[in-house]
């Protein structure tokens, strides 16, 4: 008898472990922020105002590769900068997919570009 009872827990536990992982997503694939569009050869707004530790989600509408990291075009010069309090972004699109950076945990001022496209700058106004 004492044995059936510890073969049903054993069971019971096993069961509960699968449903649990079932659950697990991936946090990166969803959105978890607010959204900026990006189409041919730029983001589809220049700026954009979101709350701290919040993260930001890049959404490349059209089948063309962004590659986003921190800085900026001034010209046809491209500034790698990352500012500090920023967080590290370097993310590669390859058309109609998504990916979030952040979070933003820092109030302040950031910029972000692609660097395959020349003037393809964002502005992170975190508060």
């Amino acid at each position: 008898m004492i044995k059936k009872g510890i073969a049903l827990i054993m069971a019971l536990a096993m069961l509960s472990v699968l449903f649990t992982a079932c659950t697990i997503r991936n946090g990166s694939a969803a959105s978890s922020g607010p959204a900026v569009q990006m189409n041919n050869t730029n983001f589809k707004q220049s700026s954009i105002t979101i709350k701290k530790d919040q993260m930001l989600n890049l959404v490349d509408d059209v089948n063309i590769e962004h590659i986003i990291t921190n800085g900026t075009w001034q010209g046809t010069t491209q500034v790698h900068e990352k500012k500090a309090g920023a967080p590290s972004v370097s993310k590669t699109f390859h058309g109609n997919d998504s990916s979030s950076v952040g979070p933003f945990t820092t109030a302040g001022t950031f910029q972000l570009y692609c660097t395959i496209h020349q003037g393809m700058n964002l502005t992170v106004k975190v508060q």
